[in-house]
């Protein structure tokens, strides 16, 4: 049954009291009801990485948080950001993010404008969206492959949501696109191509070592890798100390030494995938609660049972390596690795995501070892 959209006057609010950031919280689970695929995230996480205090973007970025209202039934939201890194790199860009809405003309069109208009106050020439904080987080409207659950920390929509965006005069920027790798993905052309590579014995693989003495050390090493292999990736902004330091701590949770594939060349740490289990996966029942005994099922689930989905959000090849046989071998010998492990343990599907739609070389890479693009997130962008 399609959903009665709600009538009454528009107005648009910022999001401060109590009641207010409930509606804001809750909205989705209104909007996307009716979508099997839509995954209800944990509001206490949602919560806590909307507060100041628990996220380290907001020590470089300040942000306005908007809703629609159509008397006094929520409608819509958005958020309008300016992260200051990226700024300084890219000059007067700001963001919109997090934006959810009925299928409404009127609503779009207001929350939009809300947006721009706190953008354009705070000196902004260029609007790019949905960023929702930041490319590290969950950028981008999906405009492919609605009829698949999202991965952890992707993104998901309803495909009128496009349409809305760009009538308000948004104009495509960058696609960003998502792979499925499954254990059917052929591997014997890899595993060639990999001996060719590596019987030099110049590259050799490694885990990620998560012992107390030396997980810091490892962390930032590969964020250095990350830092280094993104850099002229478009949009991109290195992760602070702060951030790093909170990654760190999410991985420490989550992650086992084989889901993190460390590949040294000539003795040098040179690349690294890593692997996440997919959270969608283990709260996919809970509609956004822990409490009372969700947290119990989700402690079971994500270090007994384990999920039988995983994602690999993070790869990178030092900048030197790219375009050589030697980055060849490094990006696959890391997917690899990681690939195997998993498969070995339980996994039954994966997703690589999410890589730049121009990012032909990454594209090759991924091809080589069976994923297949199945679907596509777009950033727009507007003149203020």
């Amino acid at each position: 049954m399609p959903i009665q959209i709600p009538a009454g006057p528009l107005s648009i609010v910022p999001a401060t009291s109590k009641k207010q950031w409930h509606d804001f919280h809750h909205l989705p689970f209104a909007i996307y009801r009716d979508d099997p695929q839509w995954m209800p995230p944990l509001l206490i996480e949602r919560q806590l990485h909307f507060t100041a205090k628990h996220n380290p973007y907001f020590q470089h970025a300040k942000a306005a948080f908007f809703l629609a209202y159509r008397g006094e039934i929520p409608v819509g939201r958005i958020t309008a950001q300016i992260d200051e890194l990226h700024v300084a790199r890219y000059g007067a860009e700001g963001h919109f993010g997090f934006i959810e809405a009925f299928d409404d003309a009127e609503v779009f069109a207001a929350l939009l404008d809300t947006a721009e208009a706190w953008l354009r106050d705070n000196g902004m020439k260029t609007v790019i969206g949905p960023v929702s904080f930041s490319l590290w987080d969950q950028p981008g409207l999906l405009v492919e492959g609605f009829d698949t659950p999202p991965y952890v920390m992707m993104a998901h929509a309803l495909p009128y949501y496009a349409g809305h965006i760009a009538a308000r005069g948004y104009q495509p920027a960058e696609d960003l696109i998502a792979y499925r790798y499954g254990p059917d993905a052929p591997t014997e052309m890899l595993h060639k191509l990999l001996q060719r590579s590596l019987r030099r014995g110049e590259v050799t693989l490694r885990n990620i070592r998560m012992d107390k003495a030396h997980f810091k050390q490892e962390v930032a090493m590969l964020l250095d890798i990350i830092n280094d292999a993104w850099s002229d990736n478009w949009g991109f902004v290195h992760m602070t100390r702060a951030e790093i330091d909170d990654l760190a701590g999410i991985l420490k949770l989550l992650l086992r030494p084989g889901d993190v594939a460390i590949a040294e060349y000539q003795g040098e740490p040179a690349a690294f995938a890593a692997i996440f289990p997919n959270l969608n996966e283990a709260i996919a029942d809970m509609n956004g609660r822990l409490l009372p005994f969700n947290w119990a099922k989700l402690l079971w689930r994500m270090k007994v049972s384990r999920p039988k989905t995983a994602r690999m959000p993070m790869m990178g090849v030092r900048k030197k390596h790219q375009a050589t046989p030697v980055g060849a071998a490094l990006s696959l010998s890391v997917i690899q690795s990681v690939r195997d492990f998993n498969f070995a343990h339980g996994v039954r599907d994966s997703e690589l995501s999410w890589i730049l739609s121009r990012n032909t070389r990454v594209d090759h890479v991924i091809r080589m070892v069976g994923g297949q693009p199945y679907k596509r997130y777009r950033i727009y962008q507007k003149p203020l």
